[in-house]
């Protein structure tokens, strides 16, 4: 994917969404909903390949940045690259997180956590609803 096009905006109406979505990738991606634990479609997958976004097909992660977090939900320790997702403070539910989010289309992904593996520490805690994985 080009810079020019990994850097492109996308940007839908809610009915757009609605039409281009399941309904359950529709309730994470844009409502900011969260499956739950240990259900998702991909928490167990040891594939090697992309994981990209559910809803613009942005690549997001790749298989050997992946690992088992015990959390109930695919972890990763790095994106694959820094302009790739997005960081926002979310203090909903009464609890302070981050929140992470596509930074092609703005989906929601899941949320960031200081409790990660070396090397950065870090584990992108993200909703199997919000991904679509291509096989290398």
């Amino acid at each position: 994917m080009s810079e020019s096009v990994k850097s492109e905006k996308m940007h839908k109406t809610e009915a757009e969404w609605r039409e281009l979505l399941t309904p359950d990738q529709f309730n994470v991606l844009r409502e900011k909903g969260t499956e739950r634990p240990f259900t998702g479609a991909l928490l167990n997958n040891h594939e090697t390949g992309v994981y990209h976004c559910g809803a613009c097909n942005a690549p997001l992660f790749t298989s050997d940045k992946k690992f088992d977090s015990g959390s109930g939900w695919p972890s990763f320790w790095l994106p694959v690259s820094a302009d790739a997702v997005d960081a926002h403070e979310d203090s909903s539910h009464g609890m302070r997180r981050i929140e992470v989010t596509c930074a092609r289309c703005g989906g929601h992904l899941g949320h960031l956590f200081p409790d990660g593996p070396r090397p950065t520490g870090m584990r992108y805690c993200i909703n199997s609803a919000s991904l679509a994985f291509e096989k290398s």
